[in-house]
């Protein structure tokens, strides 16, 4: 299909178009309702805690898109394959399953309704109208995700606008009389000394970073179609529509964040963004606020599940060919389907150890992605890098889990050998052992490209 698109220059309109729908495909069900929530976590310390968030909900995610322009990836499994073949197939699966019909995608039918249409029903039919509503959410998904050269124009050209006009009436309502200075508010333990940190590691929650890497094949899709076949011309416009549309997501978080904190002058905290939002929205504006509400979070969450099924398809289709894109997109959204059905809080709570896992692995890969160029993308810098980085990346993701399994007595052995690395107290001890692993990759590399000089040998890489 891609050999019948005709080349041509792109304009203005088509460069807003294509930012319209990567801010779409990311900006989702989490980046609503965890900003919110960080604001009112962090109360008058909402500034360097949004500092923290940015990094890790709007830089990673920009990295990640300029790491598949710098590689010229087609998807994430192309920015795992310095690494072999296997690994970045399990690298491929395992972000995946997690953005996708594990714990993305399937949060995002149930922020919809949680936020969106709870209020209007009893709680006792609750169950019965979640099921309804994910059954018609990912029914509409797969009917709008199911021709791929429809998608830009599907997103970037109607949902997105949409979705920004509701989220701009709500801010213009809300910031016309806010509830209570933000710097005056009670920021809890946790924020008032740490809150960088713990703004950092709240961005995880977007899956944003991961997303990128797995929304690469879907955005170079739709650049191709729109005529930037060549991979350079297409990996420059991805990064210049991906910058504008990051930067234009990272104003809205510190909206967000700020609109959290002002809650707390009439709210007490709490249990998450979305019930956050919900109050907020129906103090301003009652019923037709929850109204507005109901659809404006259907809409953005509406948009990352199309861009996420697709994707899912698109990558398995390509790597696993035995179905086609159709078959693997209907099993993605019918296992989205009944993922969505186990609940919002479950979903977070058994999401966020499979987060500390693979954030880190996919922090290393973009910046090793990115500096690629540096050491001819050689496997051996690498590999270095990703098992210095593995190791702590398990005990984070032991640590996150619930106390079924963190207080056992597995956990707590894995959570005083944890103990002894640097920074563990924050959650960033993967940190210290990735800069390790890449002093001693890069001296492995530089003692091998030493070797190809004098004996004439082949350093070991990945082109």
């Amino acid at each position: 299909m891609l050999n019948r698109v005709q080349k041509r220059n792109l304009t203005k309109r088509d460069y807003v178009t294509l930012s319209s729908m990567i801010f779409a495909l990311f900006f989702g069900a989490g980046n609503l309702i965890f900003p919110l929530h960080l604001g009112q976590l962090a109360g008058g310390h909402w500034g360097i805690a949004a500092a923290g968030f940015l990094i890790t909900a709007v830089l990673l995610p920009l990295l990640s898109v300029l790491a598949v322009c710098v590689t010229k990836s087609k998807g994430v499994y192309d920015i795992g394959k310095p690494l072999g073949a296997t690994f970045a197939v399990v690298f491929m699966v395992l972000i995946h399953f997690t953005i996708g019909p594990f714990f993305g995608t399937p949060r995002t039918a149930t922020v919809s309704f949680t936020v969106g249409l709870a209020p209007f029903f009893p709680a006792k039919y609750q169950s019965l109208a979640l099921l309804l509503f994910s059954a018609a959410f990912f029914g509409l998904a797969y009917y709008l995700s199911v021709e791929q050269s429809k998608i830009m124009a599907r997103v970037g050209k109607l949902l997105n606008p949409l979705f920004l006009l509701l989220l701009v009436a709500i801010f213009a309502v809300a910031f016309s009389s806010p509830l209570a200075h933000a710097g005056s508010t009670s920021a809890t333990a946790a924020y008032q000394t740490t809150g960088f940190t713990n703004g950092f590691l709240q961005g995880y929650n977007t899956m944003d970073a991961l997303a990128g890497l797995a929304l690469g094949v879907t955005i170079v899709t739709a650049v191709n179609f729109m005529g930037q076949t060549d991979p350079n011309k297409a990996a420059r416009v991805t990064a210049r529509a991906g910058f504008f549309s990051m930067a234009f997501e990272g104003l809205i978080y510190v909206l967000l964040i700020l609109l959290g904190a002002q809650s707390l002058g009439q709210f007490k905290l709490s249990d998450n963004g979305g019930v956050a939002f919900d109050q907020i929205v129906n103090h301003y504006m009652g019923n037709v606020g929850q109204a507005i509400l109901a659809v404006l979070i259907i809409t953005t969450c509406l948009t990352t599940a199309i861009g996420l099924v697709a994707a899912f398809a698109q990558d398995f289709h390509k790597h696993f060919g035995f179905l086609s894109y159709k078959a693997w997109l209907r099993i993605t959204c019918l296992a989205s389907f009944l993922t969505a059905n186990v609940g919002l809080n479950q979903i977070i709570a058994w999401s966020t150890p499979v987060l500390m896992f693979l954030y880190p692995l996919a922090m290393a890969l973009i910046f090793l992605s990115i500096l690629s160029p540096l050491f001819h993308k050689s496997s051996v810098v690498y590999v270095w890098v990703v098992v210095f980085t593995v190791v702590p990346a398990v005990f984070d993701m032991v640590a996150a889990f619930p106390a079924v399994v963190s207080q056992s007595t597995f956990g707590q052995a894995m959570a005083h050998v944890q103990s002894f690395l640097p920074l563990a107290s924050s959650g960033m001890d993967w940190l210290v052992p990735a800069l390790v692993g890449a002093v001693f990759g890069t001296a492995h590399y530089l003692l091998l490209q030493r070797a190809k000089t004098s004996t004439g040998m082949e350093v070991p890489m990945k082109r």
